[in-house]
């Protein structure tokens, strides 16, 4: 089975009403939540595989794997976000290129990828919890779905995640 999965059509099943400018977002699971980051900053998608621990680390850093000869950090999301980690068949490493470094964020799973108009994103709430509100660029909306955006590279360029210099 290979490690690698592959993306599918950004738009399949959505419709083009909107007049304004579109992005695609990559939706994912954590816990009963699912979340949204800018398909840009993916590299790629695998399935999860043990790394190897790094002494001294954050404890959400599960440790690094060998990427084709590049060192990765993993960080498993659901735990910096104080949620069960459990790991099974759905559970993935989508591998981001951020801030001109490449990072593994486990995920309970990846559902699609998804393109949302301007009107479909609204301003994000004041969260106050876990994630640090000023790391979610909004919220948006596609039929009975609610996606919580992320600014994924806010989110590992703070300081509290100590992965980017």
């Amino acid at each position: 089975m290979s490690n690698e999965l592959v993306v599918s059509s950004p738009s399949a099943g959505l419709s083009q009403s909107g007049t304004g400018s579109s992005k695609q977002f990559l939706t994912f699971r954590i816990g009963g939540e699912e979340y949204g980051i800018d398909i840009l900053k993916v590299q790629e998608i695998r399935s999860y595989e043990a790394p190897t621990r790094i002494a001294h680390a954050p404890h959400f850093v599960k440790g690094v794997v060998n990427l084709r000869g590049v060192i990765v950090p993993i960080m498993d999301m659901r735990l910096k976000l104080g949620t069960d980690a459990q790991y099974n068949d759905f559970t993935v490493t989508i591998v981001l290129n951020v801030g001109n470094r490449v990072l593994g964020m486990v995920v309970d799973s990846v559902s699609d990828v998804l393109e949302l108009h301007d009107e479909q994103i609204k301003p994000a709430p004041d969260m106050g919890a876990a994630i640090d509100s000023r790391h979610v660029t909004g919220l948006g909306k596609v039929g009975d779905r609610i996606l919580i955006l992320l600014d994924i590279q806010g989110m590992v360029a703070n300081p509290d995640f100590g992965l980017i210099d």
